[in-house]
């Protein structure tokens, strides 16, 4: 096997995250990205090493027999946001749940655990509540695009206008700001160059108050040869105001952001209409929501995946118990759990998303929730209580392995770990089941369809 190679060959699985087997006609196995169990595929050869190899799909010669007709989504295949608009909504259930249960069965002690399965979302489309769309173009010198990165581009961007995962307001958001700045010859942030001003379109909407939130990052260069950047987003806010909405335009900002990495940072932001935050609602708590703070991108899911959690917890609290939140956000789980408890400190790093959660604990009325900002390696030596039941919801590269150990260390009888990467739950369990804890059950929740990820 050589890089450039092309082989052809049927994908015989797919394993966590989004890694198909292909094999070849010598028996070859060749790590696929994107690719779905079933399909024969033309592959070229990206990389070998070790006797491993990796490639990239040049072009599907037959579909998998689990895929439809048609996607689910015009842009799928183009666009790098879903990989799984092919598949049908049971079928994507199926293969992830199989995915985790194979990671699972490896990392776990042969005593065993129970497996439920998998929880789907109450929505298979438009379900998510955020979402970060990027300006650029979509070839080398092109017109002015916004979208999401086309699959296996760190550069081209796909315009998404009828994107499946967001609703009708989202789409309106979108294609009005595109028409605006394209008509209008402003420029985008070239990632080599780093010149330009247009960088990213961050929309937010509540699916249960119908509350959006519109932020526009830019640079602090000049738009364009001649343009007053105040007149031109004075126009951009009565652009956007101008048109109806399923939901109600809350708040729309402007954030500055002449960092080099591509990614949104926060280096001032000016509200040019409404206020800078909204409210969702979940389970019957109201949260308020700013730009940047982080908070389940999927509300109905959420819904489920919180009160899953409960149900795991079910009658273990009580009044005289402390529950540690660790990784804690803006205090969702924190706030589900703190009537049944006597109370809970939830820890965070974000020191934004521990404001969020403060204000938050206030407009539910619970006074028995403290939160503090910081990480959490650091402020379990600083916090004086002890837990007697401990909630984990790390960031997607697991927890700290110093901060495992101090975690273990309370001896607390009973966790519950929610992961976004099941790969670093894997590793976290052997930690644990090696200081004596057991896995008793564990379910999949699915908060991302359309895509390989997965709670």
């Amino acid at each position: 096997m050589k890089k450039g190679q092309i082989v052809e060959g049927i994908i015989e699985s797919v394993e966590f995250p989004d890694k198909g087997i292909l094999r070849t006609e010598d028996g070859t196995p060749v790590v696929v990205k994107h690719a779905i169990a079933g399909q024969k595929v033309s592959v070229a050869v990206q990389r070998v090493r070790k006797g491993k190899s990796e490639g990239r799909i040049v072009s599907v010669l037959e579909r998998s027999p689990r895929e439809l007709a048609e996607a689910a989504c015009v842009h799928a295949g183009d666009c790098g946001g879903c990989a799984y608009q092919t598949l049908p909504y049971e079928e994507q259930l199926s293969l992830k749940a199989a995915q985790v249960k194979r990671l699972l069965d490896e990392a776990i002690l042969p005593e065993g655990y129970e497996f439920l399965g998998i929880l789907p979302s109450p929505r298979a489309h438009a379900y998510r509540n955020k979402m970060e769309f990027s300006f650029g173009d979509t070839c080398k010198d092109g017109e002015l695009a916004l979208g999401m990165h086309r699959r296996g581009s760190f550069y081209d961007i796909v315009n998404v206008p009828e994107c499946r995962i967001v609703d009708e307001d989202f789409r309106t958001v979108l294609t009005v700001t595109l028409a605006y700045f394209g008509k209008r010859g402003i420029s985008y942030y070239h990632r080599l160059r780093h010149t330009g001003y247009l960088r990213h379109l961050l929309v937010r909407k509540a699916v249960k108050t119908g509350e959006i939130l519109v932020d526009l990052v830019t640079t602090t260069q000049s738009p364009a040869e001649g343009v007053v950047e105040g007149e031109l987003l004075e126009g951009w806010k009565n652009e956007l105001l101008s048109f109806k909405y399923t939901g109600r335009m809350t708040g729309i900002l402007h954030t500055n952001n002449d960092s080099v990495a591509d990614a949104i940072l926060n280096e001032g932001t000016e509200t040019l209409y409404g206020q800078d935050f909204f409210y969702e609602e979940l389970l019957g708590l109201r949260f308020q929501i700013t730009p940047f703070s982080f908070f389940q991108t999927n509300s109905l899911g959420a819904e489920v995946l919180y009160q899953t959690a409960r149900d795991f917890i079910g009658d273990a609290l009580g009044e005289g118990k402390v529950v540690f939140d660790l990784y804690s956000g803006t205090g969702t789980i924190a706030q589900m759990l703190a009537p049944a408890a006597k109370k809970v400190i939830g820890v965070e790093i974000a020191a934004e998303a521990v404001e969020a959660a403060r204000e938050n604990a206030r407009l539910n009325g619970l006074h028995n929730c403290e939160f503090i900002a910081g990480d959490v390696l650091k402020v379990l030596d600083e916090v004086e209580e002890r837990p007697d039941y401990i909630v984990l919801d790390p960031p997607r590269d697991g927890i700290h392995p110093k901060a495992l150990e101090k975690i273990i260390r309370y001896g607390v009888p009973q966790m519950v770990y929610i992961s976004c990467k099941p790969t670093s739950l894997a590793r976290d369990l052997a930690v644990l089941q090696a200081r004596g804890y057991e896995v008793k059950k564990a379910v999949c929740v699915d908060m991302f369809p359309g895509t390989v990820h997965v709670e």
